[in-house]
């Protein structure tokens, strides 16, 4: 039988027997060939030795894993998709427990739902759900997981039109601190279902999500690009267009360097530019006239919208942003884009230090803020945007100038956001900057983590405290 050993925990050995005998799925420890890829996650900037990995099969191996980690005190992460930008799905010298081969989905076209298990990245759900010309709001990436995403409150092309991931939960399946197994919902456990949207990983590990599909038959979808010097005209013009456009209108802003690859002219490659990423619902005539709006207005250097699958656009950057790159994330809530704010933003555009840099402004309102900032966890419903600012480089002697440069731009543009930022955006920057992102929510998230984690073993995530623990016990 193979062994593992934690570092600073005497476990007898007939526990860790008994622990190794009860999984079902794969376990990897650092003497295995598997271990280095193993433990590795998206942002290569992470670099973490687990002393212990567990690709779980199901539920029973969840929750093997969550009595065994609980009971002998060992530090534990939960990874599904491993997009994390802090690399929260990993952690040294503790126990990770890895849902990627949790990826069951089933389309219920009968009730309009889908249940998905937790190691679902967003290909999985997007392929399964696009045979019905249906999707759940959710991400821009097809490589992210769906788990960390919606616990973290899910934004993405859908989210003008119907709304946030957690918008379109209806109920999820949670193995909790003590290594029971609960469904939560608006009818059962609604205060853990109001933490979980929004809340992160802080409660316990979703092994089931049931979402409600929305349709997408039919989009209009792609990027706009102009020039870096149009954006001092393009910003201003997109912040009147989309504060008042319809909620079926979807349109992210950009600050990016054209890749030199086939799918770009030659002419742009490597030329730092501003741009729009349009994703329209519906064949109405809406669409085409919110597009004519900004081709008149500026004719821009490309244009590739149309219509196309949804699922094509979740997938359109993949290749341009694969596993193993150097990531630094830095985010803010923004209500409105002043003038010294677009100043801001455009000069550290002009500095973007690589081609892989860039800054996304994506809009949420429209379907975003027919809820209340106390409906759920997610505490910014009055915000219209949610910006990322990311250093990104495959070279990591370039850490250095992609963390300093995404740094930097936020210092520069904070002062006129909001006080937080998306969790899902976010390094590992403190509590002070967690509760930040909470706002009013925070101390209602602190006494449900009392409730249902009063030992704080979720916590590696950005942690929410249990409300009578003020200094972390655990190791």
């Amino acid at each position: 039988m193979k062994t593992v050993s934690f570092p600073n925990r005497t476990i007898s050995i007939k526990s860790i027997e008994e622990f190794i005998s009860s999984l079902r799925g794969e376990l990897i420890v650092p003497d295995d060939e598997k271990y280095n890829d193993s433990r590795q996650v998206y942002n290569a900037m992470i670099d973490r030795y687990p002393a212990a990995i567990v690709y779980c099969e199901d539920v029973a191996d969840v929750i093997s894993c969550v009595k065994f980690a609980k009971r002998e005190g060992i530090i534990t992460a939960i990874r599904a998709g491993g997009h994390n930008g802090g690399g929260l799905g990993i952690v040294d010298d503790g126990l990770v427990i890895d849902l990627s081969k949790m990826n069951g989905i089933r389309v219920d076209p009968n009730t309009n739902t889908v249940r998905a298990e937790g190691g679902c990245l967003l290909r999985d759900l997007d392929h399964a759900t696009s045979a019905f010309g249906k999707a759940v709001p959710a991400g821009i990436f097809s490589t992210t997981g769906i788990s960390g995403l919606t616990l973290g409150g899910g934004l993405g092309h859908l989210s003008r039109a119907y709304g946030l991931s957690i918008d379109n939960l209806i109920e999820a399946d949670v193995v909790l601190a003590d290594g029971s197994l609960v469904k939560t919902s608006e009818d059962s456990l609604p205060d853990l279902f109001w933490a979980i949207r929004g809340g992160g990983g802080n409660f316990g590990v979703v092994t089931s999500f049931l979402f409600r599909l929305q349709d997408v038959s039919n989009i209009q979808a792609g990027p706009i690009l102009w020039h870096l010097e149009d954006a001092e005209e393009i910003m201003p013009f997109y912040q009147d267009f989309i504060l008042s456009a319809p909620n079926e209108i979807y349109c992210y802003f950009a600050f990016l360097t054209v890749p030199p690859v086939s799918l770009f002219p030659e002419h742009l490659h490597l030329k730092k530019m501003c741009g729009l990423v349009w994703c329209n619902v519906g064949d109405g005539p809406g669409s085409e006239k919110a597009l004519k709006y900004f081709r008149d207005f500026k004719t821009p250097a490309l244009d590739y919208v149309g219509p196309m699958p949804f699922v094509s656009l979740q997938s359109m950057f993949d290749a341009l942003y694969p596993k193993g790159l150097q990531w630094y994330w830095k985010a803010n809530f923004v209500k409105n884009l002043t003038e010294k704010s677009i100043a801001e933003n455009i000069k550290y555009a002009h500095q973007m230090p690589t081609s892989q840099c860039t800054m996304h402004l994506y809009p949420v309102n429209g379907a975003c803020h027919q809820k209340s900032s106390d409906d759920t966890a997610w505490g910014y419903r009055g915000a219209n945007w949610s910006q990322v600012i990311v250093g990104v480089d495959q070279n990591p002697i370039k850490k250095e100038e992609i963390t300093n440069w995404a740094k930097e731009y936020w210092d520069a543009v904070h002062p006129h956001s909001e006080e937080g930022g998306y969790v899902n955006f976010m390094m590992e920057e403190g509590l002070d900057r967690i509760k930040a992102s909470y706002g009013k929510n925070y101390e209602k998230l602190s006494e449900i983590k009392e409730k249902y984690d009063s030992d704080n073993f979720f916590r590696v995530n950005q942690n929410i405290r249990p409300k009578n623990q003020t200094i972390q016990t655990l190791t």
